[in-house]
């Protein structure tokens, strides 16, 4: 069966972009430093095997439009971008596995995971989206890669929940890069 799962680097004060949208510091590349697999080839790895093994991406429109739909396509993979606006030229006529779903996250990801078939449905970016997917109950996994860096400004992953919510630590790994903390969302 699919699952949703975020797969996020974070800085330690909870920070997934500074406020420019750079992925975390004016080089844009910061929190993704740890993903060079000539550093810690086996860590890496497994996470580039799941990455590569996904189904299909969720992601969030700001982070989508950011990336340039990826070119249309993350990897030959279908792209699902909840939004409550049209999409823009390049989304509409030039990506055609790029789909704009306007009536809400749960109808957003059970496309994803359609799909998907058996593979898993990889959330990329996006603090709204993953919270709204959150509120949903359609976000199955987190996988956060704790970087230790405080960046002290920017966009939160997690600012505003309307609610508790528990998570299961399932899985720890350390490197001095980052710690890797994938939890199961408890429902």
């Amino acid at each position: 069966m699919s699952r949703s799962v975020l797969d996020m680097s974070m800085s330690l004060d909870g920070y997934i972009a500074d406020p420019n949208d750079f992925l975390g510091g004016d080089d844009g590349e910061r929190l993704h430093k740890w993903a060079d697999s000539d550093r810690h080839p086996g860590p890496v790895a497994q996470f580039q095997d799941e990455w590569n093994g996904a189904g299909a991406i969720l992601a969030g429109r700001r982070t989508a439009e950011l990336m340039d739909h990826w070119g249309g396509s993350h990897g030959g993979l279908p792209i699902f971008v909840p939004s409550h606006r049209p999409p823009g030229p390049a989304a509409r006529w030039g990506y055609p596995l790029v789909t704009y779903v306007n009536d809400g996250i749960e109808s957003a990801m059970a496309q994803a995971k359609a799909a998907a078939g058996e593979r898993d449905v990889q959330i990329r970016g996006g603090a709204y989206t993953v919270q709204q997917a959150l509120e949903a109950g359609v976000l199955d996994e987190v996988q956060i890669h704790h970087i230790p860096v405080l960046l002290g400004a920017g966009r939160r992953l997690f600012d505003v929940l309307s609610s508790e919510i528990e998570l299961e630590i399932i899985q720890v790994l350390d490197t001095p890069e980052a710690t890797h903390i994938r939890y199961r969302v408890r429902r």
